[in-house]
């Protein structure tokens, strides 16, 4: 259940109506007219409540549940009890992620904190909100409804479109983001790349010259950095998710609706293609693939790099058997 002191919730909905929002199909009996005020998990869902159920492990629970409706697929509506109305989805986690947001929409309350400082040439758009120890620097573009939390910094002339969300104590500078771009809390856009020329006198700092150009719909995730170009862009695709503690490199290239899961790292210059997802911890070496699965550091096809864990792990257990043979 939502803690509704940091959660905002909406009003009930009827289950046609809400059939409809998360693209999903009643199943045999289900009354459109019922009310549904909540959505909640398996064990704790009530009457009134909505659930959800896309994976094996959830069947047993799924069989004792209460709820008053449950989010579900051809392969476990069988396991729903009669008691409970059946919305039939193709891709459930997508619906009841379509459903949350409804009951739980992110507000923006409008309003500049007496506390925050925003500079006299930055243009700052309508239903906005900016929070205590926010800074907003000279000419730098805020457009209409987004919310610049405390202590969060957005640099001279950087924009951003609408609906934007810059999470507490988070920086962007030398950026450009288009609409609906969420940084969280901690993470560093558009500073310097690692750009030294190296030389028997030591290292000399290159100027990074560039900037970072955010498409539509993006995330970026907490302490995770962006740095800007060295010459030309570092670019992030519309609708790529970044998770926390990753390290985009300048001048990297992101392709549209990439996946970038924690602690990944990846080197300047390299492109990653449209739809790739880079698994966790994998170090990013070389151009990756439009709709490639990564995994690994350096990184590896998906598949090359579970056969590769499975030939180690043999390795490993005759080596401790004295039965391995060279």
């Amino acid at each position: 259940m939502a803690d509704t002191r940091f959660f905002e919730k909406k009003e009930a909905i009827t289950l046609g109506k809400l059939a409809a929002l998360c693209e999903c199909e009643l199943g045999p009996g289900a009354n459109p007219d019922m009310v549904i005020e909540d959505v909640k998990s398996i064990e704790e869902a009530g009457s009134s409540d909505l659930t959800w159920a896309f994976i094996a492990s959830v069947r047993d629970a799924l069989q004792k549940t209460k709820a008053g409706a449950c989010i579900t697929s051809e392969k476990f509506a069988s396991c729903v009890p009669e008691t409970t109305a059946v919305l039939l989805s193709k891709d459930p986690h997508r619906s009841y992620g379509l459903a949350a947001q409804y009951f739980y929409p992110v507000t923006i309350k409008e309003g500049i904190s007496p506390r925050a400082f925003v500079d006299e040439t930055a243009k700052i758009g309508k239903g906005c909100r900016i929070d205590a120890g926010a800074v907003v620097g000279a000419n730098a573009e805020i457009g209409d409804g987004s919310w610049i939390q405390a202590g969060a910094v957005v640099g001279e002339g950087v924009k951003l479109g609408m609906s934007c969300i810059i999470g507490s104590n988070a920086t962007v500078t030398h950026c450009l983001a288009g609409h609906k771009v969420y940084i969280y809390p901690g993470a560093m856009v558009g500073q310097d790349g690692f750009g030294f020329a190296m030389s028997e006198k030591g290292p000399t700092k290159v100027p990074q010259l560039g900037r970072v150009v955010i498409g539509d719909d993006v995330e970026i995730g907490s302490n995770t950095t962006v740095d800007r170009g060295a010459m030309g862009d570092t670019e992030i695709g519309s609708g790529t998710r970044i998770d926390n503690l990753v390290q985009i490199a300048h001048n990297v290239k992101l392709g549209r609706c990439c996946i970038v899961v924690a602690q990944v790292g990846i080197a300047g210059h390299l492109k990653v293609g449209s739809g790739a997802r880079l698994g966790a911890q994998s170090g990013i070496m070389k151009d990756v693939e439009a709709g490639a699965v990564m995994m690994g550091s350096p990184a590896l096809p998906h598949m090359d790099f579970m056969r590769q864990n499975v030939i180690l792990q043999k390795v490993v257990s005759e080596t401790k058997k004295g039965t391995l043979k060279w």
